[in-house]
């Protein structure tokens, strides 16, 4: 079955009869083994458009009824549970609803479904649309519910990260610029900073849902429909906000598609960096945090092997995801106005977007609750790297020595520790002199003591622990409100 033919000189498409027919094209432009993700919204639009036909006045009360049946029943079909279908062969094994279809796409196997079920009525089922305006229907739709489903994926991890948070609250830890040890922080400051990542994602995927949110259905091929039909009631049916307001737009426009696109590769890219962090602080060298076993892997080769395979595969996926976004925004980018078959390749990136981003951090959230963390090693390495320097310049700097000449006194400090193999507790107090002249007890006490450097930070945002505990206190409530609205 082919929703068009007509035109043409063999509308059966029959490879016997048919010179012109190529199964290679065939094979090529269906799309049904992708967009029959959608066919349940593409049910859901078709019951909302015949009871708009039947209030138009293109269907008698009975048809609408027939056909409102119709769609029912395959949709009952669509969800029935594995035991409910029929079995093939001798073996329990059930068969899916879509066994054996070779339509061209999902549009096609409803309206073959349908006449199937109630004859050839089902051929009014297309009345006044197109499938353009049907297929950006329902692709908006999806993307409405799939946006709860990576929010509510979000609120694993953020709910695990903040977990993480409130059971090593006064655990201290080297930060990093430049993969540099650079000062100590809490380690739950560390873990809010992904909280606030994950935090902004959740803002942007609310945006693409607001902007999806309007109703390309009465839009037509790309002129709109001539029939009388109420698509401010059609739009309420469906659960939209409002109406498109431009049929040409409607029909083309996949800004939508592009802006999850981009959303979604933003938070991979936020998974990967904690993904790679994660790695590396795992390796033996850090040693700050363990893997479960459960999401590690080992080697075929080499026995000791513990592999952080789940949070390399996240990393990997990152990049795919990427490369999806950046393939359609070549898409996009010299389509002439209206809909163009190109539009087809969609699907296939938003389907892939949404199901690795939100299987991401269903798996990201289960890695982060159960990782294993080891403080004392943590609490070791601030004692490298000379996190403190720049307390040191700071304690200098409140005592009336202009920062410029502090920091050169301490790198000087700092220059003589490395060249003789020292750290700041090393220092006599005339090594010290020789550098800083001031050096007194107090400034040997902010060179050795990561946790009142942390103290010393209690600005909003800072790392103190004043500070981080409200914050922590801040975004469980927020959670707490992200998860209502989500129910």
């Amino acid at each position: 079955m082919k929703l068009w033919g007509g035109r043409f000189a063999r509308a059966g498409r029959d490879p016997h009869f048919d010179p012109h027919f190529d199964p290679l094209f065939e094979k090529f432009s269906e799309s049904f083994s992708v967009d029959q993700r959608l066919v349940l919204y593409d049910l859901r639009v078709n019951q909302a458009w015949v009871k708009a036909l039947g209030r138009a006045g293109m269907l008698r009360p009975a048809e609408v009824r027939r056909l409102a049946r119709g769609l029912e029943a395959i949709r009952a079909g669509v969800e029935a549970p594995p035991a409910g279908r029929r079995k093939r062969s001798r073996r329990n094994v059930s068969t899916p609803w879509h066994e054996g279809a070779s339509s061209e796409d999902v549009h096609t196997w409803v309206e073959e479904r349908l006449e199937k079920e109630i004859g050839a009525l089902a051929r009014k089922l297309r009345t006044g649309r197109s499938r353009n305006d049907l297929v950006a229907t329902e692709t908006r739709l999806y993307l409405k519910a799939e946006v709860s489903n990576l929010q509510s994926a979000a609120l694993e991890l953020l709910e695990a990260l903040l977990g993480q948070a409130r059971r090593h609250s006064g655990v201290v830890m080297p930060g990093y610029t430049h993969l540099q040890p650079a000062q100590p922080v809490l380690f739950s400051h560390y873990l809010l900073a992904y909280y606030e990542m994950l935090l902004r994602d959740w803002d942007r995927w609310e945006d693409c849902r607001s902007r999806a949110d309007e109703l390309p259905l009465g839009a037509g091929a790309l002129a709109g429909t001539s029939y009388p039909l109420e698509r401010a009631r059609l739009a309420r049916e469906l659960g939209f906000a409002r109406v498109a307001r431009n049929s040409v737009d409607a029909t083309s426009d996949r800004d939508f598609v592009a802006e999850l696109l981009f959303a979604c590769s933003l938070a991979m890219v936020h998974l990967s960096r904690l993904a790679e962090d994660l790695i590396i602080f795992s390796s033996p060298g850090f040693g700050y945090v363990e893997l479960a076993d459960t999401y590690s892997t080992g080697s075929s080769i080499m026995p000791q092997k513990k592999n952080p395979d789940s949070l390399e595969l996240i990393r990997g996926k990152a990049a795919g995801l990427v490369g999806r976004l950046a393939g359609m925004l070549a898409l996009l980018k010299g389509l002439p106005l209206a809909y163009n078959r190109d539009l087809q390749e969609d699907k296939a990136a938003l389907f892939a977007a949404v199901e690795t981003t939100r299987d991401s951090l269903v798996l990201a959230a289960r890695v982060v609750a159960t990782l294993r963390i080891h403080p004392e090693r943590m609490k070791a390495a601030t004692n490298q790297g000379f996190l403190t320097a720049t307390d040191l310049a700071d304690e200098l700097a409140q005592r009336g020595v202009p920062f410029a000449e502090a920091h050169e006194q301490v790198g000087k400090l700092v220059r003589y520790c490395a060249d003789h193999g020292k750290t700041f507790r090393d220092l006599s107090v005339a090594d010290a002199r020789r550098f800083i002249p001031r050096w007194d007890p107090k400034l040997q006490t902010v060179a050795t003591s990561p946790e009142r450097a942390i103290e010393r930070r209690n600005v909003v945002g800072g790392t103190a622990p004043a500070q981080v505990a409200r914050r922590l206190r801040q975004a469980q409530r927020t959670v707490a409100k992200l998860r209502r609205q989500l129910v």
